[in-house]
């Protein structure tokens, strides 16, 4: 083998070299994510600009590594550890789908007892989720749809709290639209507050348009309203309501001392109820009492009132 062709071989090798080193180098840069992340439907393309808008240490040459290693998944994907190289990164983009934890807020229940919950369930800290909660959004109660939620273990509290609003504003938002043609914040959540009152207080969808009819027929009059659901907020949810609770609570919620609606929702409501509350039902009712049946007896007068309250306690 002559000079020349020596020179070549050693030159080829050389770049050899350098390109794997370089490769090698590239693979092996750090990349910052959380411990889970969600990867969105779409093609390698579009998932790597999503990324790189995301501010993740990614570029095209990606694109192209991916087509190598594997097709992306979508959905949440555990990385395990919030630092990766660059390989590593690829690599779990196309294997290491998340565990997912069902979490279901019901109709009715409020923030502090799903906070509870999704401290329970995803492992996470409580006072931290308050705190994002308390930093992400200035609705005090309400804010959130209910839903059943699937969330990935590994999720932070931050990330947690603002996928939730995320979502619920925009699915609130979209409905608001739907039936007043545009979204006004103050507006929609003075619907919000009335529809948690039915909410707590109706037996079942069906009811909801009459109970909405009894809070605006009270209010017309200049009447309280008097009800006990109004008392379950917060951390008192599930508490029975006494004679006693009722005397001893000056919170905004208790509807026996402060006439009108209270200012905040005191749950979180469906989208029936809040139909309820915008398109409430025609009728003349005032009163309405717990049937023996499960449901509600609706009357006009206190005295036809008082008697659907002595045929339940018989």
């Amino acid at each position: 083998m002559n000079d020349k062709a020596l020179t070549i071989v050693k030159w080829s090798f050389e770049i050899v070299l350098i390109i794997i080193l370089s490769f090698m180098y590239y693979l092996n840069q750090p990349v910052l994510t959380p411990k889970v992340l969600f990867i969105p439907k779409g093609s390698i393309n579009q998932i790597i600009t999503q990324l790189r808008e995301r501010n993740y240490n990614v570029s095209k040459l990606d694109s192209i590594l991916l087509r190598l290693i594997g097709s992306p998944q979508s959905g949440w994907i555990d990385m395990g550890t919030n630092y990766s190289s660059k390989g590593d990164f690829l690599y779990k983009l196309t294997t290491a789908k998340a565990a997912l934890q069902n979490v279901t807020l019901i109709p009715g229940e409020t923030t502090y007892i799903f906070l509870n919950e999704l401290a329970d369930k995803l492992e996470l800290d409580r006072q931290i989720l308050q705190k994002e909660y308390a930093l992400q959004s200035n609705i005090i109660e309400g804010a959130f749809v209910p839903n059943t939620y699937k969330m990935p273990l590994g999720i932070t509290e931050r990330e947690l709290i603002r996928i939730l609003l995320y979502n619920s504003n925009k699915q609130m938002k979209d409905l608001s639209i739907k039936l007043f043609g545009t979204y006004n914040e103050k507006r929609w959540f003075h619907f919000v507050a009335i529809a948690s009152i039915i909410q707590k207080e109706s037996a079942n969808t069906e009811e909801m348009p009459l109970v909405s009819s009894v809070i605006y027929n009270r209010i017309k009059k200049g009447m309280k309203l008097q009800m006990d659901g109004t008392l379950n907020y917060g951390k008192y949810s599930h508490i029975k309501i006494t004679p006693k609770r009722i005397r001893e609570d000056d919170s905004i919620y208790n509807t026996y001392k402060n006439k009108g609606i209270p200012k905040v929702p005191v749950c979180n409501v469906s989208f029936e109820a809040i139909r309820a509350a915008v398109f409430p039902a025609k009728t003349d009712y005032l009163y309405f009492m717990k049937s023996k049946s499960g449901g509600h007896d609706f009357s006009c007068n206190y005295s036809t009132h008082l008697r659907n309250i002595k045929h339940v306690t018989k």
